[in-house]
């Protein structure tokens, strides 16, 4: 390609499928449009075509028969004005102005072109390889250009598709850097693109080539990212902190060195690094933040995640509140999603899943010691409508009851059959539900958030999908929820459904909202998947709406007393997410939360106690769980006294007490 308007070879691969097709058709478009004359309107439809298939030769080919007519690639310029661009225009303009040999502004305007969408191959052009081209374009220009491309979000370290379209555009600043290796800016951005390419030795050489040839804080900062992504944090930490001593005023460095103390598994050095910053500037967007969470890594007290909420309340515009709210609150029960079903009917639903011969047509058969959590059937029958279930017992306290008089209930017994106490909700409020619930989210506040398009229902459908849910999605997540972990998918509905409940009425007073007193009821009725979910939802609403958060509280520890209380003589198996609930309420009392501590770990005991051969025939042994769990009794009923509930009787608790804790035997069959 000459440098006076030749465009041959400015394309350098091919595309197929339907973008070729739709690009085509633009390209005949335009070809009519020069033969008439009318060469803008051809413009229009060459740069739709570079728009579709950025790499499609015959796109490229049309430009240059458009330069052509137009009288060469200068002036054909004049078809692609700037005023007002859209995106296939800004790539022929810089192919155009590449004909022209006007090689920084080329440069400067295809990463223009990248930066916006970085996902597509409008690197792939021939003049970018070109051998010359680093002796023709100015260093600094292919500095800004890397600076406006990974300066425009992308991620760090690139995924495979990032690797592949900007794979042109990154050999381009080898090669440019390789002619210019004292160019201090060009290689401390060149480190930080060969950073996201995860090619470390070469980032970490031309970071600490910028620094030899120039050091600037730039050249530090970027030396410490390439040492960081190479797993070299003292080092990273020792460049950082030499340069802070240098230059103080760099706060978000000052974050930097703080998480990555934390990151180390340190956070208690990095914490006055963050204090640091906070002093300076408590109004700067990332220092309260990273306190917060640099905090809440030294002492894991979710009073700091509180505060995050708090802050990005105050602060919309704090964005990296909510990064640091989603960092911490990863893996933690039902702050980042709800949950597995711990019944043995669900463990049971689980293991036949994953066997060869799992199909939805087999006739299971289960038999349980005790009844479970209704939604845990539920479940079952929605993956074997013909399963047959049989629960042999009723423990005591009644797992069927509501610990109170409610006025909402969603599950009524015959027995030990369960039945929905609601109707189905309509197909509309069934289809919002299954649009809008996921099994995990960033954050509880991001779920609440999520969960506002429900307020448009009404909430006598959103309690008929606790009881009716609908089947997971129709993608690739939610088969794979259906196939492996179908629980999780009725628990993400009846959690969505909740936090629905929770926006209606938001214009009443808490204390007499509708929403208070439903979740309320959904709490306390019978032990099921919904308690859970309601308490989710309780919580959401607390930590949204600070008035609420004492009432919400008292709701919460209450309920967690009973389940304590429970707990004495059978599984409770909401008892694991009543402690998580609690636990995330860091204004509640030390006793409250001791009690939720204590509980969470006898159930962790109990959980990894061995079960007796035969569980409903071996003579009863106390173990170090059932030991805490009277102990937990014993702190539970100061929380319960002055709630309405009634103490047993002496000769019941010495009864229970020397009861066996049961536990779900059950057997299978394929018929």
């Amino acid at each position: 390609m000459a440098d006076s308007g030749d465009l041959d070879g400015l394309h350098s691969c091919s595309v197929g499928g339907a973008e070729r097709l739709d690009a085509e058709g633009e390209i005949a478009v335009a070809r009519l449009a020069m033969d008439g004359g009318d060469l803008a309107h051809a413009a229009t439809h060459v740069g739709n075509a570079i728009a579709t298939a950025p790499q499609l030769p015959e796109a490229h080919e049309a430009l240059g028969e458009l330069a052509a007519r137009a009288g060469g690639a200068e002036a054909a310029l004049a078809l692609f004005p700037m005023d007002r661009p859209y995106i296939g225009a800004v790539a022929a303009r810089a192919n155009l102005l590449a004909a022209c040999g006007q090689w920084d502004q080329a440069v400067r305007l295809l990463a223009e072109v990248v930066a916006t969408e970085p996902g597509r191959p409008w690197s792939e052009v021939a003049w970018l390889s070109r051998p010359d081209l680093p002796s023709l374009v100015n260093p600094e220009v292919v500095a800004q250009s890397i600076g406006r491309i990974v300066g425009s979000g992308l991620p760090d370290p690139f995924p495979e598709v990032l690797r592949a379209s900007l794979r042109p555009f990154y050999d381009t600043v080898r090669a440019v850097t390789a002619a210019h290796p004292r160019h201090a800016m060009l290689l401390s951005l060149a480190s930080g693109l060969a950073r996201r390419y995860g090619d470390h030795d070469e980032s970490i050489a031309w970071a600490r080539a910028a620094v030899a040839a120039e050091p600037t804080h730039m050249s530090a900062v970027m030396l410490g990212y390439a040492l960081r992504a190479a797993d070299r944090p003292d080092e990273a930490i020792a460049v950082w902190t030499t340069e802070l001593a240098r230059d103080p005023t760099d706060l978000s460095l000052h974050v930097d060195v703080a998480e990555l103390y934390a990151a180390t598994g340190r956070p208690e050095l990095g914490l006055p690094w963050a204090e640091k910053a906070v002093a300076a500037n408590a109004h700067d967007p990332l220092v309260v933040p990273a306190l917060h969470g640099i905090r809440f890594a030294v002492d894991q007290d979710p009073a700091h995640l509180l505060a995050l909420v708090d802050h990005l309340r105050e602060h919309p515009d704090h964005d990296y509140a909510g990064t640091v709210l989603a960092q911490h609150s990863a893996g933690r029960p039902w702050l980042a999603g709800v949950s597995p079903a711990r019944e043995a009917t669900a463990n049971a639903l689980r293991r036949f899943l994953r066997s060869a011969e799992a199909e939805s047509h087999h006739r299971l058969s289960i038999v349980g010691s005790a009844v479970e959590a209704p939604s845990c059937v539920l479940t079952l029958r929605q993956c074997f409508p013909d399963a047959e279930l049989e629960f042999r017992s009723i423990p005591e306290p009644d797992p069927r009851l509501p610990l109170r008089a409610v006025g909402t209930q969603v599950w009524n017994y015959l027995g030990t059959v369960a039945e929905p106490a609601v109707p189905a909700p309509s197909a509309e409020a069934s289809e919002g539900l299954r649009a809008v619930a996921e099994h995990a989210w960033p954050t509880l506040p991001a779920a609440y958030d999520r969960a506002v398009r429900l307020a448009a229902i009404p909430i006598a459908d959103l309690l008929g999908v606790l009881v009716h849910p609908p089947l997971p999605r129709e993608d690739e997540r939610g088969r794979a929820l259906a196939a492996n972990a179908p629980d999780l998918w009725v628990r993400a509905v009846q959690s969505f459904a909740c936090l629905g409940i929770a926006h209606h009425g938001t214009d009443t007073p808490w204390p007499e909202s509708e929403r208070r007193q439903v979740l309320s009821d959904l709490l306390v009725g019978p032990e099921d998947w919904v308690t859970e979910a309601a308490g989710l939802a309780l919580l959401a609403v607390a930590w949204s709406e600070p008035a609420t958060r004492e009432d919400i509280g008292r709701l919460l520890t209450s309920r967690l007393a009973s389940a304590v209380q429970a707990f004495r003589t059978r599984p409770v198996e909401a008892l694991p997410t009543l402690c998580a609930l609690v636990l995330a309420c860091p204004w509640l009392d030390e006793q409250d939360r001791k009690l939720a501590g204590l509980a969470a770990d006898a159930v962790r005991r109990s959980d990894e106690a061995p079960e007796p051969p035969e569980a409903e025939e071996a003579e009863p042994e106390e173990s170090e769980a059932e030991e805490s769990g009277r102990e937990l009794v014993a702190a539970g009923k100061e929380r319960t006294r002055g709630t309405g509930e009634k103490e047993r009787s002496t000769e019941d608790r010495s009864r229970e007490e020397t009861e066996p804790r049961r536990r779900g035997l059950f057997r299978r069959r394929r018929r």
